[in-house]
């Protein structure tokens, strides 16, 4: 869909999500502490909403919300957000996109 892509492409962190999911909520705080201000779409409240999920569904985000594009590429849901952060692999993909340079990288 091509609304999807647009949206995930013109910020350099963009997170599709709902106004009451608490797991998008839960990543949204976890960027912001990381020093990343994401722009976030809430599909809920799009006319489109449902189409959208059902393509991000498509593109192999394990759960329709929240969708994490970091540069453009899909990263995944909660679950692989987490998992790249336990890992030490979220900073160097978020590095670009950090508002403040000397925001510390814990």
């Amino acid at each position: 869909m091509e609304k999807v892509m647009r949206l995930a492409s013109e910020k350099g962190v963009v997170i599709f999500s709902r106004s009451t999911c608490c797991l998008c909520y839960t990543v949204s705080i976890l960027f912001r502490e990381l020093g990343v201000t994401p722009e976030v779409h809430e599909i809920d409240l799009d006319p489109e909403g449902p189409e959208m999920e059902r393509y991000l569904a498509r593109l192999g985000c394990s759960g329709p919300v929240p969708a994490v594009f970091i540069g453009g590429n899909l990263v995944g849901s909660t679950n692989e957000v987490m998992s790249l952060h336990l890992g030490g692999a979220l900073l160097p993909l978020l590095a670009p996109y950090q508002d403040h340079a000397d925001h510390a990288l814990s």
